[in-house]
């Protein structure tokens, strides 16, 4: 019961506070958020443990639409659009819960998860990714752009130049975003150039319509956040001034992610792309991007064996957890303790039990939370959907899963 307590105590104070950010309040101790965490993820799951095999991933749909909702807030307060990536999830269902909630469109990773989503009825999709239109992709974003307005992210001539081919007479029929790199060192041109870009794209026809970039190098630690935000901001100034003087006017200024969204609050941006924010996960509450009560998956997992001192092995590997980790960090962790998997074959998770720690039997269910929930979502057909009380049961498919070009 005192342990009840101080998990309402807890909910009751982020309830106070959330609608002034996207995180929960630094002044709540972090053992409350954990105790609220793992009543509510182990309460689920004790409900669902005989109608589910394992392992599977299990989602709570009421933290999700919290996650979706507080983070339209947010956008709201600062003037945003919000355009969610949905490679976190790849499911129609919780797509169409963004949009309800206020989202402007969608942001997918590759052509495939654009022609699903299109498919499904939604109808205004960026590309963020600079996809070169070989094989049959350029034939297939064609037939996208037919149904839904599409943006297509460029960061080089060529591209341009084979997308501009791929539209064949109708190359106005298709918007481009020149991607910009700011400090994450991946795909993008220098900022400077954007305007060269931009204007090399008018000239094919193709209508370009702002830029973007991807703050990565946000994820690096906890203090890289805000400082991976600022250089996101100084380079997307920069682009938007490299378009200005080239006469070409830069009406979209897209930012991510979710580690850095909390600081992507420049007057220059008009619209945010995260993504994992609707799930949360153990790396992006170990930046501070989520607390642990705003995590809204998991992994049951089954204790199979336990022979081996300090260890028991779960039946989820990298089959299911994917291979997202470290030695020194764990691949995973019970919610509530201090288990951690300590090493993934392809169907054994090693679950490493700390001097003190719980001990569970052979046949007992626990709940692994995931350090990164996207490669973790793409392994599994369909989510099992519940809530906090593990009072119903859903069965939502990873719709655009397996489409990876």
């Amino acid at each position: 019961m005192q342990r009840e307590r101080a998990c309402r105590c807890a909910r009751h104070a982020h309830a106070a506070f959330e609608g002034a950010g996207i995180r929960a309040p630094r002044s709540i101790p972090r053992h409350k958020q954990e105790e609220c965490s793992v009543n509510r993820l182990q309460r689920a799951l004790d409900a669902l443990v005989e109608r589910v095999d394992t392992p599977a991933p299990i989602v709570l749909v009421d933290v999700v639409q919290d996650n979706i909702d507080r983070m339209q807030r947010f956008a709201a307060q600062h003037n945003l659009d919000v355009r969610p990536h949905v490679k976190t999830h790849k499911c129609v269902e919780i797509g169409r819960r963004q949009i309800e909630a206020g989202a402007v469109g969608i942001t997918a990773g590759n052509v495939g998860e654009a022609e699903v989503f299109a498919a499904a009825g939604f109808d205004d999709i960026f590309l963020a990714y600079p996809v070169w239109p070989a094989g049959t992709k350029g034939r297939r974003i064609r037939r996208i752009a037919e149904s839904a307005r599409l943006r297509v992210g460029v960061d080089n001539a060529a591209a341009i130049e084979a997308l501009a081919d791929a539209m064949g007479d109708e190359p106005d029929r298709l918007q481009v975003v020149v991607e910009v790199d700011c400090g994450a060192r991946r795909s993008g041109a220098p900022p400077e150039a954007a305007g060269d870009l931009a204007l090399a794209a008018r000239k094919r026809g193709l209508v370009p319509v702002g830029v973007f970039t991807y703050p990565g190098h946000g994820s690096s630690g906890p203090d890289a956040r805000e400082r991976a935000a600022r250089d996101q901001d100084a380079a997307l100034t920069t682009a938007v001034r490299s378009l200005d003087g080239v006469g070409i006017t830069a009406e979209v200024v897209s930012a991510g992610s979710t580690p850095t969204v909390e600081f992507s609050t420049s007057s220059v941006i008009t619209e945010i792309r995260p993504g994992e924010y609707v799930f949360g996960d153990l790396n992006n509450a170990r930046l501070g991007a989520c607390t642990d009560d705003q995590i809204a998956l998991f992994v049951a997992a089954t204790v199979v064996s336990d022979w081996v001192p300090e260890q028991v092995i779960l039946d989820a590997g990298t089959k299911a957890l994917s291979r997202e980790g470290s030695i020194e960090r764990g691949y995973g962790r019970v919610a509530g303790t201090k288990a951690f998997l300590s090493k993934l074959n392809e169907y054994h998770g090693f679950l490493a039990l700390p001097a003190g720690e719980f001990r569970p039997r052979v046949g007992t269910v626990v709940p692994v939370v995931p350090n990164h929930v996207c490669p973790v979502v793409v392994n599994f057909e369909e989510l099992i959907v519940t809530d906090s009380t593990g009072t119903s049961l859903q069965r939502w498919p990873v719709d655009a899963r397996g489409f990876l070009s």
